[in-house]
């Protein structure tokens, strides 16, 4: 068995079905990021662990979770309250953790979008480190997401998990891609200033991972970035076949590098506020109360 934690923020519309998928395994821990909404009340009702720590960035909330918040199994699985976990793809968790050679699993989304698989222009697939064994695996943060970092040699999962991207909405689809657009842009200039293509990983890159990140690294430096990216989902990849899901998926993805390249100009040209103290002092109603187990009841069926 493997423990599962889920990932959570506002998440009121999705948290129930993101926990029923979830209560497969026998150790299910919400890790709440101090919602507003009733994510923790929903949750609350569930036979599982809820505990609360201030969001700092994901990377940092990956890495504090896995510090901080011990699971029942020696294996845990990662979700995040719009994915869920499916059987078929709780199975194959079970046979892959059955072998030492691996500390972690990549596996693959498939992103809903307007009530259908958009699947050819999102890359599919596209992997995302959620299997792993904790001391083996950590997060660091790169641009608005965060990257593993692995003690030991990874593999893939064949199975894979619905993403429903935009579940509540497309103005908050905005509101978060807004959010994201604003570290993209610092991630931008960074990389364009001591980042560097890795040509090797970009065309015989041992993984889909590699390549993805070797080809978004080349992204950065392209001209026209939005109408290049529009073009090659759309018509390179196939999106034109994903109906008109597939057609809005790549205006709002092109529409979301045009706002990262107006936050790049703004950083370069704009006065920018001073840098935050990187050790502000904690306020006092938060002190020493970063993380508490707020519930854990009899299990809703």
């Amino acid at each position: 068995m493997f423990s599962i934690y889920i990932l959570t923020h506002n998440e009121e519309i999705d948290i129930a079905a993101c926990i029923e998928s979830a209560m497969l395994s026998d150790d299910v821990i919400v890790v709440d990021s101090y919602s507003s909404d009733r994510t923790v009340e929903i949750a609350s009702r569930y036979d599982v662990r809820v505990v609360k720590h201030r969001f700092e960035s994901h990377g940092r909330q990956r890495t504090w979770m896995l510090q901080e918040v011990p699971a029942k199994h020696e294996w845990i699985y990662i979700l995040e309250a719009d994915e869920r976990m499916t059987k078929e793809l709780f199975q194959e968790c079970l046979e892959a953790i059955k072998t030492t050679e691996y500390v972690g699993y990549y596996a693959a989304e498939r992103v809903m979008f307007m009530g259908n698989w958009i699947r050819r222009s999102t890359q599919y697939p596209r992997y995302q480190m959620r299997l792993l064994k904790p001391g083996k695996v950590w997060f660091s943060d790169y641009g608005h997401t965060e990257r593993e970092v692995c003690e030991g040699p990874t593999s893939f999962l064949k199975e894979t998990y619905p993403h429903y991207t935009c579940s509540k909405g497309l103005s908050r689809w905005i509101d978060k891609h807004n959010r994201y657009s604003t570290d993209e842009a610092v991630e931008t200039l960074r990389q364009l200033e001591k980042g560097s293509v890795n040509w090797r990983d970009l065309f015989w890159g041992r993984s889909e991972v590699e390549k993805r990140r070797a080809l978004k690294d080349l992204s950065l430096r392209l001209p026209f970035r939005p109408l290049v990216r529009f073009v090659y989902m759309y018509f390179f990849l196939g999106g034109i076949l994903d109906g008109r899901g597939g057609f809005a998926w790549c205006t709002l993805q092109a529409f979301y590098e045009y706002l990262i390249l107006l936050k790049v100009w703004e950083l370069k040209h704009l006065p920018q506020p001073p840098l935050d103290d990187p050790n502000p002092p904690i306020p006092p109603d938060d002190t020493n109360v970063d993380a508490a187990t707020v519930s854990s009841s009899p299990r809703q069926r």
